[in-house]
């Protein structure tokens, strides 16, 4: 019965790619039950096998796949070739759950709606997955789900979709993560919400405010440190594996983790905040978003140029920057951290 489901859900996926223009049905209001687990959840998402079906590879778009016909989950999109595609596919609204602000505008000009809802890769908390639900039943679909690459933080909202919009059971959303999407082991906690997490009720949802967002940022400069804090953790560890990814978190690379970090950074410096702090606070604060920009112009030219005539170069400026982030962290916390 369960191989049928998969069989069947995939086959309406591929019918509903090929008519995207076609009247939306009404969102499902209740949601799937949990499962018990006896041992992991992603040793769960191995119980119900489904059909082998190959991610698609689309102008601008990567590691698609058709979930159903509301739900689609796949990478980042890449430019106006990627927008002008999922206007194709009948895509209304556009969810993301990493931590780049995404390209709304460039998204709007094709008709499509952004929703800017950062997730980490331990898990959903309690808050995210209200409004991740009230996201899917109440605006409208087709949506496309995406993190950056694609595999693990944009399936596992992806899945909270298939369960809170679909009514999908919940091992048939947790196969639809490992056995399609390719979302790691590592991440068990994305897993677990997804198996056994309670569901908020439609009746929450609907009185949750939420104003859908298209760019969720860290506010007032106690959110920018708390941010900054995360993402130095995350640059400094690239540095040690000499800026190569990481391969026990194969969704995170050496210059998107930089840029992110110079984002924050740059939305900290512009805060009226910011000038009422002390002027060595406000110091390291600019050197910080400084010398975060050189880190990512020299990871930049690293991906540009990664003949060997040029790792000496690039890999030197990325050491000297990374080096003034250092050094201005420090200080700073020697002086304010309490």
């Amino acid at each position: 019965m369960r191989t049928k489901l998969a069989l069947i859900t995939c086959l309406l996926g591929i019918v509903a790619a090929c008519a995207g223009g076609q009247e939306q049905r009404a969102a499902y209001s209740g949601a799937s039950q949990p499962i018990q687990l006896g041992g992991s959840a992603f040793d769960a998402a191995n119980s119900l096998q489904l059909a082998d079906v190959e991610p698609q590879d689309l102008p601008g778009l990567h590691h698609v796949y058709r979930l159903s016909e509301q739900i689609i989950s796949g990478a980042e999109p890449q430019g106006e070739a990627a927008f002008a595609q999922l206007e194709a596919m009948g895509v209304r609204t556009v969810l993301s759950v990493d931590g780049k602000i995404p390209n709304r505008e460039l998204a709007a000009t094709h008709g499509l709606r952004y929703v800017h809802l950062p997730i980490q890769y331990s898990g959903i908390t309690g808050d995210e997955l209200m409004k991740l639900s009230k996201t899917f039943r109440e605006l409208e679909g087709p949506f496309y789900v995406h993190c950056f690459h694609g595999k693990h933080r944009g399936p596992a909202a992806a899945a909270i979709g298939r369960v809170v919009r679909d009514g999908a059971p919940r091992d048939q959303a947790i196969a639809e993560m490992r056995q399609w999407c390719s979302t790691s082991s590592k991440y068990e906690g994305l897993y677990k919400v997804v198996a056994t997490a309670q569901m908020p009720s439609p009746e929450s949802t609907n009185a949750l405010e939420y104003d859908f967002s298209p760019a969720h940022t860290f506010t007032g400069v106690r959110g920018g440190m708390i941010g900054i804090a995360r993402k130095w953790d995350l640059v400094k560890e690239a540095r040690e594996r000499n800026w190569q990814d990481d391969p026990q978190h194969p969704d995170v690379s050496a210059l998107q983790e930089a840029t992110q970090l110079h984002q924050i950074y740059a939305d900290l410096c512009r805060l009226d905040e910011l000038n009422e702090k002390p002027s060595d606070f406000r110091d390291w604060m600019h050197q910080g978003r400084d010398a975060s920009a050189r880190l990512v112009r020299a990871l930049s030219d690293c991906n540009q140029q990664p003949e060997a005539e040029g790792v000496a170069s690039w890999h030197a400026e990325a050491l000297a920057a990374s080096k003034l982030i250092g050094d201005s962290c420090s200080s700073c916390h020697a002086e304010y951290r309490n």
